[in-house]
């Protein structure tokens, strides 16, 4: 409860400061003890403004466990390892629905709110599709491409996550929330912001890099030069995601921002199988055991042997000792856990199951 309390307070300081939280976090620092050192950054003559934000970091937790708003701190096992991996993790999740939903490897469709027919229709397809290959879809639940993405998942009785621009018991745009609750009972809803934020202009980019976060891909559909989608891509790129893109109507320029992605090498989408391929043969949750043990026993695998048994590791130490980049190491690790033989640990590492398949 001091973990959470002491991460709650700090979700509620400005986000510019969670960037250097993590790297103390990741250091192994305590949480009140990074929120003590950050107060006295921010305060150095304001000794009882800790305490106010101590108070009202409570006051939050008794207001979410009263609306049954699950808050799943980054130290938590629950927190979802590949959210915890990226440079500013939110501190807290808070998250309405099922929190199993956020470890199940993911795909991200973010595109345009304004969009057209054929948007539409591409974008319930293509998450209908993928969520019956056993993916789930994450999008930001905004009016055109992210609700059409959520209901084509919901339509085949897929998994789907929505990631708001304000505290998830505060419904923006109101109209979409009969679409939440479907996916509360599916998915989950979530937010870093706390319950009762307000939406606010500022917040919106901010939650992209959390909507990358969480996939392995993001997929943009009809995206203008200046759409808010372009900035989740951008985030999936800076956190080692693939980017896709669907093309459209060269004469309207809607589409624009997602033709300079695919010139800028993004991958065309045309079908979900196009996606799939990109993901690799693990995309769909089948269980494959491709590392053997050698003959004394250890792992062939250079990520396997980077995990001691029973020694947690975040993403930076196990790429090091493997030699490989973060951004391949991630996807990989992935896989291990759906075989079984790697496990998550809290703060967003990783421990080796010693098993053999």
């Amino acid at each position: 409860m001091t973990d959470l309390l002491s991460l709650v307070a700090l979700s509620r300081l400005s986000p510019h400061c969670w960037r250097r939280a993590a790297e103390w976090l990741r250091a192994g620092d305590a949480p009140s003890e990074v929120l003590q050192r950050l107060a006295d950054m921010l305060w150095p003559d304001d000794s009882g403004r800790l305490a106010r934000l101590r108070s009202d970091a409570g006051d939050t937790i008794a207001h979410a466990e009263r609306d049954k708003v699950a808050a799943v701190a980054w130290s938590d096992p629950a927190y979802p390892v590949a959210l915890a991996s990226i440079v500013d993790p939110p501190p807290v999740l808070w998250t309405r629905g099922r929190i199993d939903a956020l470890h199940a490897p993911a795909v991200a469709i973010v595109g345009s709110r304004a969009a057209s027919q054929y948007a539409l229709s591409i974008a319930h397809d293509l998450a209908h599709d993928l969520a019956a290959c056993g993916l789930v879809v994450v999008s930001g639940l905004a009016r055109g491409v992210d609700s059409a993405a959520h209901r084509g998942a919901l339509a085949v009785g897929g998994v789907t996550v929505a990631v708001l621009g304000s505290g998830v018991d505060v419904m923006y745009p109101p109209e979409h929330a009969p679409l939440a609750k479907q996916i509360d009972e599916r998915g989950a809803v979530i937010s870093e912001l706390v319950p009762g934020t307000k939406p606010d202009a500022m917040f919106f980019p901010l939650r992209n890099r959390i909507i990358s976060g969480l996939s392995r891909a993001v997929v943009v559909i009809e995206a203008g030069e200046k759409s808010g989608s372009l900035i989740t891509a951008r985030c999936a790129l800076e956190q080692g995601r693939d980017v896709l893109a669907v093309p459209g109507n060269v004469l309207n320029g809607r589409n624009r921002g997602a033709h300079g992605l695919l010139r800028d090498g993004a991958k065309i989408v045309e079908t979900a199988d196009d996606i799939l391929e990109e993901l690799g043969p693990s995309a769909s949750g089948t269980r494959v055991c491709s590392t053997v043990p050698n003959a004394v026993g250890a792992p062939t695998d250079p990520i396997l042997a980077a995990l001691p048994p029973g020694e947690p590791c975040d993403l930076d130490v196990i790429a090091e000792r493997s030699g490989l980049a973060p951004a391949r190491v991630l996807p990989r690790l992935f896989e291990f856990e759906m075989q079984g033989l790697v496990a998550r640990a809290g703060g967003g590492r990783f421990v080796r199951v010693d098993r053999t398949c």
